[in-house]
């Protein structure tokens, strides 16, 4: 074998393994917060439909102005090449009756095997998520059951979960598309190595406040951070506590009431009197999850500036480790009077959930840093 073939069959031998090891299918298309369902026409008007349209299309309640979840579009096909094309989307709800006659019924069948197809007809199971099942970055799930009443009470009586499916993959897409741009790794950085724990941190924002306080006889900790952009400024607090021996009394009343006395202090208007505060005449809802294996409390709503005309929305977290007795808030606002809000309060909270705690960090490491206020 010559050195030129030599060369070539190592080439080929390469590429081979990144194919096997890659998905270089293309991507899913589709912007953020679309979603598109795919059913027969004459069911549009159906049960299943609006218990969809009430599921992944309702209105997000603690937004200033009315957005929905998802924003959906209906549509059927006649022939193959229109379907390809339906394949593509980003986000993709199949819905149809399981004998149903129609070309996406028979489509639904072909996508469930028999066992499958047999816990739909014994009412055992109705939803089937796909995880890039034709293109790359996708989500699709399949909704079928044996009647179109059926269908649409299963969908009715899980709604929370079906969404938050959705969710956690637009939140991963939110938080790839954020960092791609540019990220500020010195910052995040130094809020590991000064103060044991850190957020992803986009490329342009900036470091305002980095103090340490005594309040209640009790040492406090506050970071701020800005993003100040023509029409649209986007803050970010972070404020912490070491040798928290429990999280049994963290309940919503109380991460309000503790988010407000922080913001009257810390989060000042231009005028004197003015400071931020959470806007209770709006839904305000608080939600537990688990954010890298910590107890966490979601916060969603709005806020109002005192004594001036100036409101947004907010996103805050509400974190406890365990490990080290370490209680954590974390809170983005915004106030852009000109945009719609439900994109920049997804990539809050996408960012929120990079949020990291140093399992190594101690009280020591924290009277430490803190001997000189900052």
């Amino acid at each position: 074998m010559n050195a030129f073939n030599k060369i070539l069959l190592m080439v080929i031998v390469v590429l081979f393994a990144f194919a096997c090891d890659g998905d270089y299918r293309q991507q899913a298309v589709g912007a953020f917060g679309d979603a598109v369902v795919l059913m027969d026409s004459t069911e549009h008007d159906s049960q299943t439909a609006e218990a969809i349209r009430r599921t992944y299309g309702q209105g997000i309640q603690t937004l200033p102005n009315y957005e929905a979840l998802f924003d959906l579009r209906f549509v059927d096909f006649r022939n193959n090449e229109q379907l390809e094309v339906i394949k593509k989307n980003k986000n993709l709800i199949i819905a149809a009756t399981i004998d149903d006659s129609s070309n996406v019924g028979r489509f639904v069948r072909a996508l469930l095997d028999d066992q499958v197809e047999s816990r739909v007809r014994e009412g055992q199971s109705f939803a089937f998520p796909l995880e890039d099942q034709w293109y790359r970055n996708q989500w699709s799930i399949i909704l079928t059951s044996t009647s179109d009443s059926a269908l649409a009470e299963n969908i009715r009586n899980t709604k929370e979960s079906l969404v938050e499916s959705l969710m956690e993959k637009e939140f991963r897409r939110w938080q790839y598309d954020i960092y791609d741009r540019g990220e500020n790794y010195a910052l995040e950085d130094t809020l590991w190595e000064n103060h044991g724990w850190k957020v992803r941190v986009q490329h342009d924002w900036r470091k305002n406040i980095d103090t340490s306080y005594v309040a209640n006889g009790s040492l406090n900790n506050l970071v701020t951070m800005r993003r100040p952009l023509p029409d649209n400024d986007r803050w970010f607090w972070a404020w912490w506590q070491d040798s928290v021996r429990t999280a049994d009394y963290i309940d919503a009343d109380w991460i309000n009431t503790k988010r407000d006395s922080l913001m009257e202090k810390w989060i000042r208007g231009t005028r004197d009197s003015s400071y931020v505060t959470t806007e209770y005449r709006r839904p305000v809802e608080t939600d537990t999850l688990r954010v890298n294996g910590h107890l966490a409390f979601e916060t969603l709503g709005t806020w109002r500036m005192t004594n001036d005309a100036m409101g947004g929305p907010f996103a805050n977290m509400t974190i406890y480790d365990e490990e080290t007795d370490r209680l954590f808030i974390l809170e983005f606002g915004q106030f852009a009077p000109r945009y719609n809000k439900r994109r920049f309060v997804r990539q809050f909270r996408a960012m929120l959930r990079t949020f990291e705690s140093d399992s190594a960090w101690s009280t020591g490491n924290t009277m430490e840093q803190n001997m000189v206020t900052r």
